[in-house]
C-alpha cells in the first residue's frame, strides 16, 4: 500500500478519494472545503491542512480541480516545490490539452513523474470505483499509475503520451454531446410521427441506430435502463460540464485544425440549455426541443 496525496474533494474527488482509502492507502486529503475534509476523513482518509501537507513526503498525489487554471496553479505553487523527485503525479481533472502538457513538462523539469487521467463515469462511478481513466504519459509513469487507478476505476487505458488522457476525453465527449442530441431529436420526432417510444427504443437500439446515449442513458422517462430522465433529469452529469468539455474540444479542435461541425452544434445548444439548466443533467436537453 502507499502513501497518496489527494487534492480536491469535489463531487468525484472525494469518492475517488475514499476509494483509495477503502484500497488500504494512506489517503492524505485536501480540499478548501471543511465539510469535504469531514466527510474525506469519515471514509478513512487523512484531512491535512493545506495542499503542501498532501504533497510532501508521498509516494503519489492525484489531483481533481475544476479548470486547467486551478491544474497549473497547484503545479506551479505547490507540486514542484513540495514534492519529492520521482513522485508520481496524476492530474484526474478534466482540462484542456496544453494545460496538461505544460504542467507535465513542469513536473518533469523537477524529476516528478506525471500523468493526466482524466475519468469518465460521472459521480456514481467515482463513488462506485467504476470509472474509466484515460491515460497520459510515458510507459513507466503508466505502469506505476495502472494500480492506483484500478483503485479507483474498472478500466484504465494507457492513450499516448502526456496529453492524450485530455485528447482522448474531450474527443468521447463531443461524441457523447452530439449523439445525445441526436438521440432526444430522434425520439421527439417519432412521437410526433406517432410511434409508441417503448417500441421504438425496442427497434432501434437493436438496429443501426443504436447508441450508448439511448440504450445505457437514454433521455425519455421510462424507457431503458434507469436513468436521470426517471427522476425529473437530475443528478448524472451536468448539463454546465457538458458544455465545459464541449468549449474544450472546440479549443482543441481549432488549435489542431480540425473540422467538427456536429461538435459545433452541439456546443452551441448545450449553451443555449445551460444558460439557465446548467445545473440539470445533460440528457435534459430534450425539454428544450420541446418549443
Amino acid at each position: 500500500m502507499m502513501r497518496i496525496g489527494f487534492i480536491g474533494l469535489g463531487n468525484m474527488g472525494g469518492g475517488m478519494a475514499a476509494n483509495l482509502a477503502k484500497a488500504g492507502h494512506e489517503v492524505h486529503a485536501f480540499d478548501l472545503s471543511g465539510e469535504a475534509l469531514a466527510r474525506a476523513g469519515e471514509a478513512g482518509c487523512h484531512p491535512v491542512s493545506d495542499a503542501a501537507e498532501a504533497i510532501r513526503n508521498m509516494e503519489a498525489v492525484v489531483t481533481m480541480l475544476p479548470a486547467g487554471k486551478h491544474v497549473r496553479a497547484v503545479y506551479a505553487n505547490d507540486i514542484v516545490i513540495n514534492a519529492s523527485p520521482g513522485t508520481l503525479v496524476l492530474d484526474c481533472s478534466t482540462i484542456d490539452v496544453d494545460s496538461a502538457r505544460d504542467v507535465a513538462e513542469m513536473a518533469k523539469a523537477k524529476n516528478i513523474l506525471p500523468v493526466d487521467a482524466p475519468v469518465s463515469g460521472g459521480i456514481a462511478a467515482a463513488n462506485g470505483g467504476t470509472l474509466t481513466f484515460m491515460v497520459g504519459g510515458s510507459e513507466e509513469a503508466f505502469k506505476r499509475a495502472e494500480p492506483i487507478l484500478s483503485d479507483m476505476g474498472k478500466t484504465v487505458i494507457h492513450a499516448g503520451d502526456n496529453g492524450a488522457g485530455q485528447a482522448a476525453k474531450i474527443c468521447n465527449n463531443m461524441l457523447l454531446g452530439a449523439s445525445m442530441i441526436a438521440t432526444a431529436e430522434t425520439f421527439k420526432m417519432a412521437e410526433k410521427l406517432g410511434l409508441d417510444l417503448q417500441k421504438f427504443y425496442d427497434i432501434s437500439s437493436n438496429a443501426s441506430g443504436q447508441n450508448w446515449s439511448m440504450t445505457s442513458y437514454c433521455p425519455i422517462p421510462g424507457v431503458g435502463p434507469q436513468s436521470p430522465a426517471d427522476n425529473g433529469y437530475e443528478g448524472g452529469f451536468a448539463a454546465a460540464l457538458m458544455l465545459k468539455d464541449l468549449r474544450l474540444a472546440m479549443e482543441a479542435a481549432q488549435s489542431a485544425g480540425a473540422k467538427v461541425p456536429m461538435g459545433e452544434q452541439a456546443a452551441s445548444l448545450y449553451a443555449q440549455y445551460a444558460d439557465e439548466h446548467g445545473g440539470m443533467d445533460f440528457s435534459g436537453i430534450i425539454n428544450m426541443l420541446d418549443s
